[in-house]
């Protein structure tokens, strides 16, 4: 095996499969109907999501832990993460009786700090984001001569990753297209080498959140540009530098890197959730995300990377609502009526005809531009998608209630 910053090699993947063997899962493939009519042919989702601590980390991280030495390993392991990585990191020195600390970013989510910890780690808080979580974890390496176990930047965590470039292989024989998501790069730099050196026609996709991505700069620039800040909520591929040992494997197995919103993100989950009956973390929904916004730039057959799951269950909630009210589902309405008894009755037995759900109401006197004899109304309802709730509002129009919807 490479030293750092080297890379791994072909027959370094599949090496590290064999060691794999015995301690993660090979992970699912499940068709995904709704996307194979928006491409025009098939679309399968590769489930990394369902995979052990719940997500591609774990491949790696026990890779790079049960490859050191004796000596390395008296001093315990560091890292630092997320999430996703350290509870990879936590399970596999845990497994084989390594002690183990993690730095994680101020607001990581509470289940993944939790799920880490319960494998066995130390967990620290450090920074807002991973690469500041970095820092304090080499230093950490330096002064208690703990091994760093680096998230993405190492030939035999990018070896382990690799690993599901193997799966898709065997698992879809036919595939034409592999999406997969994109931060510091070790899944995407393995699966790329896995699969190209195996069937260089198959074209291998990264994808990034647009307010995230590293790569795109530079791989213009042609060498690797830290971005300072990265507003997102798919935390787990926020990654202001891409690695060393990665970036020179995406120039040459990466046919494309692509961009895509928050609120692309935001309607991936909500989809993944309704039709593909999957729990996915903002991180692991981009590839999803990039189908759906451009489906007919695709050829299929289309595997996509569901790279993790890890999810905090209040910020689903609210990415399920902001997914619903960009999709038409939820409707918010501002209307004026006559302040007089039945008047509220009255709009709403409206409002039910058209077969729309009240989830809100407000009734306010003291709305601003409001009229003497009149009261302000703000409701929330629910609709069946966007082609409904123009007619919800066309309707409440003619029955003579002015509605706008902000």
């Amino acid at each position: 095996m490479s030293e750092m910053h080297g890379q791994p090699s072909y027959d370094d993947i599949v090496e590290a499969r064999e060691l794999l063997r015995d301690h993660i899962t090979e992970t699912p493939v499940q068709g995904a109907r709704w996307l194979t009519d928006l491409v025009g042919d098939t679309v399968i989702l590769k489930c990394e999501n369902l995979q052990r601590t719940g997500s591609f980390k774990a491949r790696g991280a026990f890779v790079r832990i049960a490859r050191l030495s004796e000596e390395q390993r008296k001093n315990g392991v560091v890292a630092a993460s997320a999430g996703n990585h350290a509870q990879g990191v936590a399970l596999a020195a845990t497994t084989l009786g390594i002690p183990s600390t993690v730095f994680m970013p101020e607001g990581a989510p509470i289940p993944k700090e939790k799920a880490t910890r319960a494998y066995g780690a130390e967990v620290i808080f450090e920074g807002q984001y991973v690469d500041q979580c970095l820092e304090a974890a080499i230093a950490f390496a330096e002064r208690t001569g703990a091994v760093m176990i680096h998230p993405f930047d190492h030939p035999d965590v990018v070896a382990g990753q690799g690993t599901i470039g193997l799966e898709i292989l065997e698992q879809t024989p036919d595939v034409k297209t592999v999406v997969i998501p994109l931060g510091g790069g070790g899944l995407l730099a393995g699966a790329a080498l896995a699969i190209k050196t195996k069937h260089p026609d198959v074209k291998v996709i990264g994808v990034q959140a647009e307010t995230a991505a590293a790569y795109p700069v530079s791989l213009r620039e042609g060498r690797p540009i830290r971005l300072d800040k990265m507003p997102t909520m798919a935390d787990g591929i926020a990654v202001g530098l891409p690695g060393e040992t990665n970036f020179p494997m995406i120039q040459s197995y990466v046919d494309e890197i692509r961009t895509v919103s928050e609120e692309s993100i935001s309607g991936a989950l909500l989809s993944l959730v309704e039709r593909a009956k999957q729990v996915v973390e903002p991180a692991g929904a981009v590839g999803v995300a990039a189908l759906m916004d451009a489906p007919e730039t695709f050829e299929g057959p289309v595997v996509v990377v569901l790279s993790g799951g890890n999810i905090d269950p209040l910020l689903l909630g609210k990415v399920i609502q902001h997914g619903m009210t960009l999709a038409g589902r939820y409707l918010p309405v501002a209307v004026k009526i006559p302040d007089q008894p039945g008047a509220l009755a009255t709009l709403l037995s409206v409002i039910g005809d058209t077969g729309a759900n009240v989830m809100e109401v407000v009734h306010s006197r003291t709305t601003p531009g409001l009229r003497l004899a009149e009261v302000g109304v703000q409701l929330q309802l629910e609709s069946r998608g966007q082609t409904h709730a123009e007619r919800v509002l066309e309707q409440l129009r003619k029955k003579g209630y002015p509605a706008t919807s902000p």
